[in-house]
């Protein structure tokens, strides 16, 4: 029987509120994802396959501002089989950046922190990924062959254009497409944005979250389609990674109905193209680390 093709799914969370509050949960609209999440949940919700795949890795996505969150995640990672890599967060202005990093690199499940992240879409400064603090941070990430999560919003993009073009050598990915205005006369400007970001070879894109960012309740395929055209036209296939932002997702529909939706946009695809999208481009940005794990390891 041959190798069931991979599927990995480049952006999910967990929590659990009985050990790490996680405020961000307090916001109105929030109230159905308002419990703990591990990873067998994902396992159970995720069961509608893409292309003729079923989920087989995940890298998981650091959710507060946390070091002790991120080890916690690094620790999951080594226990349960489905997550091959972590995005992690630590404080890039920090002056012992470079320690904490190391720090965290060299726990015994540390080979699984593959990149960090860090809100920018609840900074006020336009220029906060330029700040002199931030960048040396930035560089202590490079330094250490890890990559960095762009979390925008749309109005943010001159920041992330510019994070490109004064780093060219470290790798980037802009999560969720930078939060497109669906449904909203802005879209073009997102689109211009999303062009010239693209520009920049270091970039790829996260096909993510973008159902929480059109009318959770009434969106349809049409909505999404012109967001995944304009992505497939600036980054090619091969700088595209699919991924859920479960359990976020649940908020308008779940991981089941964006996988479905996911498979009729790639139905015109080569089968390159959704290999490329579906697991090539996160398998190289985020290099998932595969030791043996027990088969039976707890999620959490």
């Amino acid at each position: 029987m041959s190798e069931p093709r991979p599927l990995i799914d480049a952006h999910h969370h967990v929590w659990d509120l009985d050990r790490r509050p996680q405020p961000w949960l307090d916001e109105p609209g929030h109230e159905p994802i308002r419990r703990s999440y591990g990873v067998d949940d994902l396992r159970r919700s995720a069961t509608r396959p893409i292309a003729g795949r079923q989920l087989t890795g995940t890298v998981v996505v650091q959710c507060v501002a946390s070091v002790p969150e991120t080890a916690d995640l690094l620790d999951l990672a080594g226990q349960d089989p489905l997550i091959g890599a972590v995005v992690g967060w630590a404080d890039l202005i920090g002056p012992g950046i470079g320690d904490v990093l190391d720090a965290l690199l060299s726990r015994p499940s540390g080979g699984y922190l593959r990149a960090l992240r860090h809100v920018v879409q609840g900074e006020s400064d336009p220029r906060w990924l330029q700040r002199p603090a931030v960048e040396r941070g930035l560089r202590a990430v490079q330094e250490r062959g890890l990559g960095y999560d762009i979390l925008i919003r749309s109005h943010q993009f001159p920041q992330a254009i510019r994070l490109a073009q004064r780093f060219p050598d470290l790798p980037l990915v802009l999560d969720h497409a930078g939060k497109p205005p669906i449904g909203h006369p802005a879209l073009p400007d997102w689109v211009r944005a999303v062009r010239e970001l693209a520009v920049h070879p270091q970039v790829r894109c996260k096909v993510s979250g973008l159902i929480t960012e059109a009318d959770r309740e009434k969106w349809t395929i049409d909505d999404i389609r012109p967001v995944w055209d304009t992505l497939l036209t600036a980054f090619g296939p091969d700088r595209l990674m699919f991924g859920s932002d479960w359990p976020v997702c649940v908020l308008a529909g779940g991981w089941d109905r964006w996988a479905t939706t996911v498979d009729e946009l790639l139905s015109a695809c080569s089968p390159h193209e959704r290999q490329a999208v579906l697991h090539d481009t996160a398998a190289a940005f985020y290099r998932p680390a595969a030791p043996e794990k027990e088969a039976e390891a707890p999620c959490c």
